[in-house]
């Protein structure tokens, strides 16, 4: 007899058991019926693309992270690490027969080999939501919009979302000769809650030197970390800047549209909101839970009005943002808000003496049709047996036939009712869903 082989997975990688899965489809259809809500479509692409593709503009830290290879044909491949540069590819393909402006959802697992930790790891499922061909501000306001609505279904309710703008720090950077130095700068300055603005200036001063770091720290600090300092926080960015343009005309015009619905108070204006990524060229945004910043964004995103043409010469506007649906649910079990488990069947037919499983499973069927989820206990097995059963799949209701009649007994609270017709069963379990 051979070796057995050890039942072992990767680090950052994971297995989930159904009541995990089953938590995690149920927010994913909630997500679903959200994006739709707003007009959003879904789309797919493959999870394996060349890696020019993929790596064009994402030089650098991103390169490192990405799981390439050689495959047997030779060919220079690698596995997607987010679903923007898939969706730019995809835009810029099917150009033809999509319509603008076009807005599209897409969950699905990417995956980056970075180290796993609390939140983080190497295979993930992102949630993204886009929008391209338009540059108008109302398309940003709808990103962020949908974001605070989308976490809201899930019951996300405590967040600050953050927002800033790369056009305004490219100008400030451009004012002090820094433009060249930018990518750099961008990762740096996005490392300031991990790392603090002692250490942050430190580093800056050593791409920038000691007076432009000084300068930047003060500009990505801002005027203040409260959503009514939006005003006074701009107005920094701004002078710092060179004055008032487009990109801060058109942060005025985002707030007084989150405003107009009622939601600004949970968005705050912080410049050192700046995306490592570099195909961000306009608004960009990250989202923190209340109660538990330090797991770092769950939701974020930002506009990248060039990132399309990478891949034809037409350029596309696009914006759009992500949930990071794995480092969320990591974060709601941490905090205890997590669903508690369900399951997908309401009703099991017992196997009790003198069982026709014929009629069982018309029963079943009949229950199906009146949409009651149903399922038949196919062994004859003890009953304690089937209830430990129907308790682990978190079934609410237990079915047993007699004689032409059914007994219908409530799982949780052991109450039995005896009746004479399917319909009759079917009406009491929808009744008690309400």
């Amino acid at each position: 007899m051979s070796e057995l082989i050890q039942p072992r997975i990767l680090k950052g990688f994971r297995d989930f058991l159904p009541a995990d899965e089953i938590g995690r489809a149920l927010l994913i259809e909630k997500l679903t019926s959200t994006f739709r809500s707003f007009g959003f479509v879904p789309i797919d692409t493959p999870a394996l693309e060349y890696s020019e593709i993929l790596l064009r503009k994402s030089e650098g830290e991103t390169e490192k992270q990405v799981f390439r290879f050689t495959d047997n044909g030779g060919r220079d491949v690698a596995l997607r690490f987010d679903l923007t540069v898939p969706f730019a590819r995809f835009v810029a393909a099917h150009k033809e027969e999509i319509y603008f402006p076009f807005k599209r959802y897409h969950i699905a697992k990417v995956w980056r080999g970075e180290k796993p930790q609390a939140g983080r790891f190497r295979e993930f499922v992102q949630c993204d939501f886009d929008i391209v061909g338009s540059d108008s501000a109302a398309v940003d306001f709808e990103i962020l919009a949908l974001m605070k609505t989308a976490l809201g279904a899930i019951g996300v309710d405590g967040v600050t979302i953050k927002v800033s703008h790369r056009g305004i720090f490219n100008r400030f950077l451009q004012s002090r000769n820094l433009s060249e130095k930018s990518e750099e700068i961008l990762r740096t300055v996005d490392k300031l809650s991990k790392i603090g603005p002692e250490e942050t200036e430190k580093l800056l001063s050593n791409i920038a030197g000691e007076k432009n770091a000084a300068d930047i720290l003060v500009y990505i600090q801002g005027a203040g970390n409260q959503p009514e300092d939006f005003e006074a926080t701009l107005q920094l960015m701004e002078k710092m800047a060179g004055g008032t343009a487009e990109d801060s005309n058109r942060l005025r015009e985002i707030q007084k549209l989150l405003e107009a619905i009622g939601i600004s108070k949970s968005f705050v204006l912080d410049p050192s909101i700046t995306r490592g990524l570099d195909y961000y060229t306009g608004v960009v945004y990250e989202t923190f839970l209340n109660d538990l910043p330090s797991i770092g964004s769950v939701c974020s995103g930002g506009r990248y009005d060039n990132l399309a043409g990478l891949y034809a010469k037409d350029k596309i506007s696009g914006v759009g943002s992500s949930i990071g649906l794995d480092r969320l649910i990591a974060a709601l079990d941490t905090l205890g808000t997590a669903p508690a488990q369900a399951g997908f069947t309401e009703a099991v037919i017992f196997n009790t003496d003198g069982f026709s499983m014929a009629v069982a499973q018309k029963t079943a069927a009949d229950l199906r049709s009146r949409g009651v989820s149903c399922e038949v206990f196919p062994d004859s097995k003890k009953m304690g047996a089937q209830y430990a059963w129907a308790e682990k799949k978190a079934i609410s209701w237990g079915i047993t036939l007699t004689d032409g009649s059914f007994e219908v007994k409530n799982l949780s609270n052991r109450k039995t009712t005896v009746v004479s017709s399917a319909s009759e069963v079917a009406a009491i379990i929808i009744a008690a869903r309400t």
